[in-house]
């Protein structure tokens, strides 16, 4: 089937310039309602490459996003955030952009162009064939994904892609591609709006979801979570009297003498004869 590139379409809507405020905001908010449908369409594809993810996980393995501009960005700021909220080390899920850690914040010209640096990124750190590499581009035509992803092929690295585009180089070359098809963008072209709104959905769904997997989450429960803040250590200390019915000073102490949730429930588990 033939690439469709709808990323690049023109918008359905003219003459921006000219539209009263309320109705840029009406008719972008009717543009973003449509990405949860697109998402919907691709579960199967999404379920996919999380189970192939979980495996590699628990195996020993480490998942790596990797993108450039907002693809990139997305995917540093999902892995940053699986530390804190899952206690994981921060060496488990790793986002690399093209450009560095500069390119966080400022564009670098032509640093998602190379054909060779993508892999070089990866192999900085020493990716293996326990591991994933997840391709973001919403183009699916970035040469620095794509070519980081064929890299890994050679290597036997299991390898996934999200995109925007269907049957995009990207998703061609990725062995569990994800195709999140969310049409033309309000402004043509600016695809950190939808794609990049789709692109965030999907990573959430698959970090969280493989950290479920993982056993990451009780119940409902962030009880691995870093206690990085008061807010944080008051939550800890909320679930702790939740669990064991006691009051909040007990449970304070509880939680700074185990230093997790987890750690918590564990100890007076072990200590009732429980697993």
């Amino acid at each position: 089937m033939d690439f469709i590139k709808t990323t690049e379409a023109d918008s359905k809507y003219n003459d921006l310039e000219k539209m009263e405020l309320s109705d840029i905001l009406v008719n972008i908010n009717n543009e973003d309602k449509t990405v949860p449908f697109a998402i919907e369409k691709a579960l199967p594809q999404i379920e996919a490459l999380i189970q192939q993810t979980v495996l590699k996980l628990k195996d020993g393995g480490r998942i790596f996003y990797i993108g450039a501009g907002t693809s990139g960005r997305l995917g540093v700021v999902d892995a940053s955030e699986c530390p804190p909220t899952f206690g994981v080390s921060s060496d488990l899920v790793v986002g690399i952009i093209a450009g560095g850690d500069k390119a966080i914040r400022d564009a670098v010209e032509f640093a998602e162009d190379s054909t060779t640096q993508g892999w070089e990124d990866l192999l900085q750190h020493k990716i293996s064939t326990q591991d994933v590499v997840i391709g973001i581009a919403a183009s699916g035509t970035t040469p620095y994904v794509i070519s980081a992803l064929k890299a890994c092929n050679d290597k036997g690295i299991i390898t996934g892609c999200i995109t925007c585009n269907h049957n995009s180089p990207l998703s061609i070359t990725a062995q569990f591609p994800i195709e999140v098809i969310v049409g033309p963008e309000f402004v043509t072209g600016s695809s950190r709006m939808k794609a990049g709104t789709a692109q965030k959905l999907v990573l959430n769904m698959i970090s969280t979801a493989s950290m479920i997997q993982m056993g990451k989450i009780k119940g409902n429960k962030m009880v691995d979570m870093q206690l990085s803040n008061v807010k944080l250590v008051d939550r800890g200390v909320q679930m702790i009297m939740a669990e064991l019915n006691v009051g909040y000073k007990d449970a304070e102490i509880l939680l700074k003498e185990h230093k997790s949730v987890r750690n918590v429930l564990r100890h007076i588990n072990n200590g009732n004869g429980k697993n």
